[in-house]
């Protein structure tokens, strides 16, 4: 006799903004995308999420259990009553969670980000082979992972909207601009597209100049280069190591982390 499917929410609480999806096995049914906001009570939650389903005809009762994985302390109480209040029992991924057979070889596993780890396994898992994981969030993440499914390490750069709003805050004359309409060309001819082609054309830089350094470290491997994150689509026009970008990776972490993890 055939069990019947579960359905799974996959929470990505990032500095900046919180991904949701619900998983049916292997599909993606829904997803959403919320600002993340340090005060949020379990209350306002669960307003947001009742809301999200009433637009997919569900309700709290069509969801069997939840993962979270969350960079903002603050909010993990929030969630955990959430899900609680509507009797769905939670994984939390930290430092006690089964990888998915990674080796964690850094000098503090435990203080890796949760969305790093999470990343990795998502992205090891797709490839089978050496990776680099690049999520443009808050902060832009580099995460390495060896053939043999080995967490390495990686690097933290700080994100393209700091750095815009850094550029505006800090400076008298210096606009805030829009970077989704590119620059003409590398040499800006006026303010805005100056600043456009600084961040486009210098983070695309960036990125190719970290992956040829970092691809250096592993030898004899050749690592697969995959981006995730609000800004992937945008940088990777302007980067030639970005290979793939998946945008839903971290919530394909998550699923993969509740099957290895649930005990059912």
């Amino acid at each position: 006799m055939n069990q019947p499917e579960k359905k799974i929410l996959a929470i990505d609480v990032g500095n900046s903004h919180t991904v949701c999806g619900v998983f049916r096995n292997e599909e993606l049914l829904w997803h959403w995308r919320l600002k993340t906001d340090r005060k949020k009570t379990a209350d306002e939650l669960a307003a947001c999420f009742h809301t999200f389903l009433a637009m997919e005809n569900a309700g709290f009762a069509d969801i069997d259990a939840a993962i979270l994985a969350s960079v903002v302390p603050t909010q993990q109480r929030a969630w955990r009553d959430f899900t609680r209040s509507v009797g769905w029992p939670l994984i939390t991924v930290d430092k006690t969670i089964h990888t998915c057979g990674m080796r964690i070889m850094t000098d503090h596993p435990a203080e890796v980000g949760a969305d790093r780890i999470v990343n990795a396994v998502a992205a090891y898992a797709r490839v089978r082979q050496a990776v680099i994981v690049i999520d443009f969030g808050t902060a832009i993440t580099f995460d390495c992972v060896s053939a043999a499914n080995e967490y390495l390490g990686g690097v933290i750069v700080p994100g393209i909207a700091i750095s815009i709003d850094a550029l505006a805050g800090q400076t008298a004359k210096l606009p805030r601009v829009d970077i989704s309409a590119p620059p003409p060309r590398a040499i800006g001819t006026n303010t805005v597209d100056a600043i456009k082609s600084g961040i486009l054309h210098g983070y695309g830089s960036m990125v190719d100049g970290l992956i040829k350094k970092i691809a250096q470290e592993y030898l004899p491997d050749r690592p697969h280069v995959i981006a995730t994150g609000g800004m992937a689509e945008i940088i990777a026009a302007y980067s030639e190591s970005i290979v793939q970008v998946e945008p839903m990776l971290t919530l394909e972490g998550l699923r993969l982390l509740y099957a290895e993890n649930s005990s059912s």
